[in-house]
This record gives structure tokens, sequence and C-alpha cells, in this order.
């Protein structure tokens, strides 16, 4: 083993400081990436819900929207006629 005790590990031969501050550090920068990835995704995802909600209310006729009369012969509106 490289280290005669945990305290000498802990000490990493007098360089510790630089030692267990660059762990400290990678591994707050993977948790900051994670947590960034999940927002980022559940942004991407909203946004995508958003999208598709708005493609079927544009396909979709509009209840309060009567439909129109297409009739043919001319535009007489005259029934009798």
């Amino acid at each position: 083993m490289a280290f005669d005790s945990f305290a000498d590990f802990l000490a990493m031969g007098g360089h510790a400081p630089y030692v267990w501050s660059s762990w400290g550090i990678t591994f707050l920068l993977l948790i900051v990436a994670v947590l960034h990835a999940r927002f980022e995704r559940r942004q991407l995802l909203t946004t995508l819900r958003r999208r598709v909600r708005r493609e079927q209310a544009r396909h979709q006729p509009v209840a309060s929207q009567a439909p129109l009369n297409t009739a043919q012969g001319g535009g007489n509106h005259d029934p009798q006629a």
C-alpha cells in the first residue's frame, strides 16, 4: 500500500489541499452537469408538449364556430329563386 495509515492517505504527502480541493471541484461540477442536463430535459419536454398541443389545436375545428355553408349554384342566397 502506498500509505502507512488513513491519516497519511488524507494528508496526501503534504499535498492534501490541492488533491482534495480538485476532487471536490470535480464532483461538484459533475453534480452541476447532471442537474443542468435534467433541467434542460424538462424544459425541452415542456416546450415539445406545448408545440404538440398548439399543432393539434390548429388542426381541430373550434366548437364555437359554425361550419360555413358552401352551397353550389353561383352564390344565390335566395332559396326560392
